[in-house]
């Protein structure tokens, strides 16, 4: 039987401090090594900027409140350029220098490369931003622990979401790697199962950089809308299609496309579009309205979608290290399978089954909200949707 984690309530987000004076504990424990591994270069590099941003933001937070459990938490960074073979270096690189609580990939390509091999490298690993169902699935490992919503997370949500999508007919546009596909059988499964129809599917290479030919498929179809799963490559796509006429005479839904990234280097070409989004800072739990006031004073903004999800995943390592009362990696995991959390969301379950966090989901629009252009939550799914534990996962 699993244990379950009470805390005492979250001061700023991250409080976790110790009884006796931080100065005296920091010298008596380990200090919390963590290992920030996410795209600085390459396709993904606008997004490994925020992943970077809400990690560092969360371990100053709990320097400032004397640490995790009293340990002070110390961070290096590594590049994994957007690919699996650079992420699964610079993340074991990382990990034999001693950071070896790694958090921080985007890609799922990249999560699984190295969640493969954290038994070798002695690490542990929290995923906050790939979905790939694999992960969780026959590919699971017990020192991986997701913090984010999986595919079948999403699927769920769509399930219901599609009954209220207006049209008959979608075409679909994903990236040409594990999560665009698996994004599209998602959608593909949910809409037919509607009695709608998919008669355009196209898969986009990563670094393409010329969505003409996929535009003109695209318009040719004359579809009621386009499913969008391009991450890599969507401030190019909306762009483009902005420029071609595509949109918004034909409307996008995205999956992952609700970036903040992306809405800002568009200008107002995202307006009006809705997808799951991960974190708005709509959320109503105290732990969200403590996270956005403490990151705006901080920098003069709300955090972005990225930037909190990645903000989660810190918070909840942090949870795991105090928890076991240890950093060694392995017990760290341990401690966190089958315990309640407190999250941005509220307090959650990382299931046993799998080291899922099992979160709510959201439907989300871009509009104007607070003075900006960003996603802003219409329909909240509870995490009671979120379907089983996949049985290929044996941990």
């Amino acid at each position: 039987m699993f244990r379950k984690l009470i805390l005492t309530p979250i001061v700023a987000g991250l409080a976790y401090v110790a009884l006796a004076p931080a100065h005296v504990v920091a010298q008596e424990k380990e200090p919390v090594k963590i290992g920030l591994l996410s795209s600085k270069s390459g396709n993904f590099s606008s997004m490994g900027v925020d992943v970077l941003s809400g990690v560092r933001f969360a371990v100053e937070e709990a320097n400032a409140n004397g640490g995790v459990d009293g340990r002070k938490v110390i961070l290096a960074e590594g590049d994994d350029e957007s690919t699996p073979d650079a992420g699964r270096r610079a993340a074991e690189k990382l990990a034999r220098d001693g950071h070896n609580l790694l958090i921080g990939p985007i890609t799922s390509s990249i999560s699984l490369a190295i969640s493969q091999n954290l038994t070798r490298w002695d690490a542990a690993f929290i995923g906050t931003i790939s979905k790939a169902d694999k992960l969780t699935g026959d590919a699971c490992n017990a020192r991986f622990i997701r913090t984010n919503h999986s595919d079948a997370m999403d699927l769920a949500m769509i399930n219901e979401w599609v009954k209220g999508i207006p049209g008959n007919t979608f075409a679909i546009m994903a990236a040409d790697y594990v999560w665009g596909h698996d994004s599209a059988k998602s959608f593909e499964t949910a809409v037919t199962a509607q009695g709608k129809k998919v008669p355009l599917k196209l898969f986009v290479p990563l670094g393409t950089k010329d969505y003409a030919p996929y535009i003109q498929q695209l318009k040719a179809a004359k579809v009621d809308a386009i499913w969008v799963a391009d991450v890599s490559g969507a401030i190019a796509f909306v762009k483009q299609a902005a420029d071609f006429g595509l949109i918004p005479e034909t409307p996008l839904i995205g999956h992952a496309l609700l970036s903040n990234f992306l809405i800002n280097a568009t200008g107002d070409a995202m307006k009006g579009v809705p997808g799951n989004v991960g974190f708005t800072p709509d959320i109503d739990t105290p732990a969200t309205k403590a996270f956005v006031e403490a990151f705006k004073k901080k920098h003069n903004r709300l955090p972005s979608d990225t930037e909190g999800q990645a903000y989660n995943g810190a918070m909840v390592l942090f949870q795991g290290v105090e928890l076991a009362n240890s950093v060694k990696p392995a017990d760290v995991t341990k401690a966190l399978r089958g315990a309640e959390v407190d999250t941005l969301y509220g307090k959650m379950t990382v299931r046993a089954a799998d080291n899922q966090l099992v979160i709510p989901n959201y439907v989300a629009r871009v509009k104007v909200a607070d003075g900006v252009l960003r996603p802003v939550i219409e329909q909240s799914y509870p995490a009671s949707i979120t379907p089983p534990a996949s049985p290929a996962c044996k941990m």
